[in-house]
């Protein structure tokens, strides 16, 4: 493993470097000194900024972009025959994947805060990050949402704190090199990589022995989470529970929901009521997003009234719940919900919302999770008045399984629920018009392209 030192600054070439997360690592180092070039298929609003940073791009991947850098880093995207991939091994020159510079970038700082789990990881790291700011911190942050209290999706700070999600696909996440570990979650996704549900506990595992450990590192974990023990009996470090199971350390009691089904709550750190929280996101689910936050605030040294100041004024990312606005006397929200427990926590909020019918236009992405999960999207679908289906959003895929929208409308009929199967954008427009009524409340959801609908839809 080629070892990124901040104190010896060398030349790295990105392949793919127009992507949220790997211009933003680009841009860490070059705030270090190091040299940067990088190329992508299309120049963008990234790569025009780290242009004028200094940063040389090249549009188009060619071999003749690899120069004589000193370490080359390509993306999850890019194959071996991919003509700078190959002209890089040709030459023999060192090689990263995203993830591993990644993990060797946190290295260099004093603690690196990971938050991992199927779901609530953005939401999580920026409830972090700005309790971390209220606290006059200046951390380094990554993340995978845009947040408005950094101005986007990273933010470079001092080299005592990184804050970082860390994603279980491809076991990316056991490159890092965390010294406070959060698990939100652990359920089945991805399963185009993992063999099923133990192949995920089993990395989720991995990940939290990738901790010092000794007295340095630090397991935050729900404690909810299926025989949690074989997670944390497995650790030597420090370790920290929190949700509703009896026991945990860090739990909520007295839980109550305003107009727009934003929580508020007594905090019970360890038995002893430590005050009340109130959250300016909606959603029963960012009650425990917000104490798994909170573990991370008290193990480092933060007050626990700046930790429930920066939780108040904690507002959200960008689609996570996100009132779009109003069209014709309807709301319109857009989340990013993919997975059915993401659906059924979003369901579950906009249940509090004001609203007469609900209707959800969700767009499933990837092949391999719809064929996997279709059952329980279904379930968790049902949970809306009627639900409009888009085409599943291919995202890395080729549909060589054969599975399409209209299964999952098949089953949700037969589940009882209302859905139709529409499988372009101008259409879902028109029939959303024809039949969203005044009162009502639409979701588009999906980790794909469907927030265009609702961007459309609010500017129409």
């Amino acid at each position: 493993m080629y070892q990124i030192d901040f104190k010896k600054p060398i030349y790295v070439h990105f392949i793919g470097i127009g992507g949220i997360s790997m211009s933003g690592l680009a841009e860490i180092l070059m705030n270090e000194g190091f040299r940067v070039s990088g190329s992508d298929m299309k120049s963008s609003e990234l790569t025009d900024n780290l242009e004028k940073k200094g940063a040389v791009i090249s549009i188009g991947q060619k071999a003749e972009n690899i120069s004589d850098p000193d370490l080359v880093v390509y993306t999850a995207a890019i194959h071996p025959d991919n003509p700078e991939y190959a002209e890089a091994v040709k030459k023999g020159i060192p090689m990263l994947s995203r993830a591993e510079l990644l993990g060797e970038i946190m290295a260099n700082y004093g603690e690196a805060v990971n938050v991992s789990g199927t779901h609530g990881k953005t939401t999580t790291t920026s409830m972090i990050t700005d309790i971390m700011l209220e606290a006059g911190k200046e951390p380094t942050v990554t993340v995978g949402g845009m947040l408005d209290a950094i101005g986007g999706n990273i933010k470079i700070g001092k080299r005592d704190l990184f804050i970082a999600e860390a994603c279980e696909y491809t076991n990316s996440f056991l490159s890092f090199h965390p010294t406070i570990a959060v698990i939100l979650n652990v359920e089945a996704d991805h399963l185009d990589f993992f063999k099923d549900i133990d192949d995920i506990r089993s990395s989720f595992k991995r990940f939290a022995l990738t901790l010092p450990q000794d007295d340095r590192g630090y397991l935050i974990i729900n404690g909810d989470i299926r025989d949690v023990s074989y997670f944390t009996d497995a650790v030597k470090c420090g370790c920290l529970t929190f949700g509703k199971a009896p026991g945990c350390d860090l739990t909520a009691a007295d839980i109550e929901f305003d107009d727009k089904a934003c929580a508020s709550y007594s905090l019970i750190v360890k038995g002893e009521n430590n005050g009340r929280v109130v959250l300016s996101v909606p959603g029963e689910h960012n009650v425990y997003n917000s104490l798994a936050a909170i573990g991370v605030g008290l193990r480092l040294g933060i007050g626990l009234d700046t930790i429930i100041r920066a939780l108040k004024g904690y507002t959200g990312t960008k689609r996570r719940f996100e009132l779009k606005g109003n069209v014709r006397g309807f709301d319109v929200i857009d989340d990013y919900a993919h997975h059915p427990q993401e659906i059924e926590a979003t369901l579950k909020a906009a249940a509090m919302y004001p609203h007469k019918k609900l209707f959800v236009v969700f767009q499933p992405h990837t092949y391999t999770r719809t064929k996997a999960l279709l059952n329980e999207f279904a379930d968790a679908l049902c949970g809306a008045d009627e639900v409009i289906l888009a085409d599943i959003y291919a995202a890395r895929e080729k549909n060589t399984i054969g599975i399409s929208s209209g299964d999952l409308a098949d089953l949700i009929a037969e589940k009882g629920g209302r859905s139709i199967y529409i499988p372009d954008f101008e259409s879902i427009k028109e029939y959303i018009y024809d039949n969203v009524k005044e009162g009502d409340l639409l979701i588009t959801m999906g980790a794909g392209n469907v927030v265009d609908i609702a961007d459309q839809l609010v500017k129409e």
